[in-house]
C-alpha cells in the first residue's frame, strides 16, 4: 500500500529523559526505557531478539530482555534493542493487520495514544491486541477494533494513565507551530480581514520554528507546547457562515488545494482538549470541494460545553444535518479521535478507541473532498471575549 503521512507528534504517558528529533519533527523528551505488559502479565516482546525490519511483535513470559524494553518517544514505541518501531504492516487499517518491527520513520502507522489501558494506533483508529484473546508465549500481536477486553490492556512501565490534565507534551513550547507540526500540507483561515474575506496564511508561512504565529488566534501554548486555536463569537467569517474561525483547511504539498475523491482511504486524527467553549465548536470537517455548486460539509466533529462529542452528517450536498451523539468528554480533558473514509461509501468516527459507522450517500460521488482542523466556533454574538479555544496535540492525515 502507498502511504502519505503527515505526523504531528505529541504524546508522553511516563518519566522523560533526553530528547531526539524524528523526521525533523523535535520531540522535547522521551521516555525511560521499560517492559510493556498485557494479558496474562506477558510482556510485549520482538521475537527471536530480532533486528530485522518486519520481525514479529509477539507476547512472551517477561525476561528483561532488550528485547522486551520500549521507549516512547512522541506518540512512537522504541525497542531498546533494535531502535526500530512497533508498526503496523503495510500501514494496514483492517483487524488482524499485525504488528512488526520496522525502522521508525514518523508514519500513522507507528503513532500510539493509551487510551485507558488501551493502546491507540494513530493511522487506523484500532488498538494493539493480542491474536485469539490468547496468553501464550509466541501469540501474535495485531491491531483489531477496540473492544475493552483483556487482550486489549496493557500497562506501560512507570504506569501511563489516561490523561485528565495536560501532561509533558514532547513538545517544544517555545517555537512557533511550525517548530512542532508539520504544517506543510496546511492553510490557516483567522477571523481577521475584511468581511467576507478572512486573513488566510499559506502553508510556505506557516513552517518551521520561526514559523507564523499569532498571540491572538493562532499560537503555541507556553506550558504545554500545544497549538493552539482561539475563534471568538465575534469576528470575520466566510461569505457561506456567520462564525468566526481559527482554521487549518488541507492543501497539497505543492500548495494546491486538496480536492481528494471519496475512492480510497482516507483519514485525519487528532488528540486535543478543548479548555473553554461557549455553546459549540467544531474540531474537524471533511468538506466538499470542487464538483458542483454546494458549499457544505460531508461532515463536522462539534464539541459542547457539556462535554458531549456530536457528528454531524449531511443528509446531501443539498443541505439538511443529522446529529450523532458519539462520546462524553468533561470540558479541559485530552481525548482523541479518528475520521475516516473507507470504501468510498463508508465514514468511520473512532472516539477514543470506539467506533461507529455512517452510510455516504451517493449525491456525494461527484464532489472532491478536503479536510480541516482547528476552532471553528458555532456560535456569534458581539463579543470578543466569549468563543472557543481548541489545543493539539497531535494531527495526521492520511490517505492510500
Amino acid at each position: 500500500m502507498q502511504r502519505r503521512s503527515k505526523i504531528l507528534i505529541g504524546f508522553t504517558a511516563v518519566a522523560v529523559a533526553g530528547a531526539l528529533t524524528v523526521l525533523g519533527v523535535t520531540a522535547a523528551t522521551a521516555a525511560a526505557a521499560g517492559a510493556i505488559t498485557g494479558v496474562g502479565g506477558k510482556c510485549v516482546d520482538v521475537a527471536a531478539a530480532s533486528s530485522a525490519n518486519g520481525a514479529a511483535i509477539q507476547l512472551y513470559d517477561c525476561n528483561g530482555t532488550s528485547a522486551q524494553q520500549w521507549t516512547l518517544s512522541g506518540a512512537a514505541l522504541v525497542n531498546a534493542g533494535s531502535g526500530k518501531c512497533l508498526d503496523v504492516a503495510a500501514a494496514g487499517t483492517a483487524n488482524g493487520a499485525q504488528i512488526q518491527l520496522y525502522d521508525c520513520n514518523g508514519s500513522g502507522a507507528q503513532q500510539w495514544t493509551l487510551s485507558g489501558s488501551a493502546l491507540v494506533n494513530t493511522g487506523s483508529g484500532k488498538c494493539l491486541d493480542a491474536t485469539g484473546q490468547s496468553s501464550a508465549n509466541g501469540t501474535r500481536l495485531q491491531i483489531w477494533s477496540c473492544t475493552g477486553s483483556a487482550n486489549q490492556q496493557w500497562t506501560l512501565a512507570g504506569g501511563g494513565t489516561t490523561p485528565t490534565t495536560p501532561p509533558a507534551s514532547g513538545l517544544d513550547p517555545t517555537v512557533a507551530p511550525g517548530g512542532n507540526f508539520d504544517l506543510s500540507i496546511w492553510q490557516l483561515q483567522l477571523p481577521t480581514g475584511s468581511p467576507g474575506a478572512p486573513t488566510t496564511i499559506p502553508a510556505s508561512q506557516l513552517k518551521g520554528a520561526n514559523g507564523y504565529t499569532n498571540p491572538a488566534y493562532f499560537f503555541t501554548d507556553k506550558n504545554d507546547g500545544s497549538m493552539t486555536f482561539w475563534a471568538p463569537e465575534k469576528g470575520v467569517t466566510t461569505p457561506n457562515s456567520n462564525y468566526a474561525r481559527s482554521e487549518l483547511r488541507e492543501m497539497n504539498a505543492n500548495g494546491s488545494a486538496a480536492d481528494w475523491k471519496l475512492a480510497g482511504s482516507h483519514s485525519l486524527s487528532a488528540t486535543l482538549r478543548i479548555p473553554s467553549v461557549t455553546k459549540n465548536v467544531c474540531v474537524g470537517q471533511i468538506h466538499l470541494g470542487t464538483g458542483g455548486s454546494s458549499t457544505k460539509p460531508l461532515l463536522e466533529l462539534y464539541y459542547r460545553p457539556n462535554g458531549d462529542i456530536i457528528l454531524g452528517t449531511e443528509n446531501s450536498p443539498d443541505g439538511g444535518q443529522t446529529l450523532h451523539t458519539v462520546g462524553n468528554v468533561p470540558l479541559g480533558t485530552k481525548w482523541s479521535y479518528v475520521i475516516a473514509v473507507a470504501g468510498g461509501n463508508t465514514i468511520r468516527l473512532t472516539v477514543n478507541g470506539s467506533t461507529t459507522s455512517y452510510a455516504i450517500p451517493s449525491s456525494f460521488n461527484q464532489y472532491g473532498m478536503y479536510f480541516k482542523a482547528g476552532s471553528y466556533n458555532q456560535s456569534s454574538s458581539e463579543s470578543t471575549t466569549n468563543g472557543a479555544k481548541v489545543k493539539f496535540y497531535s494531527l495526521v492525515v492520511r490517505h492510500g
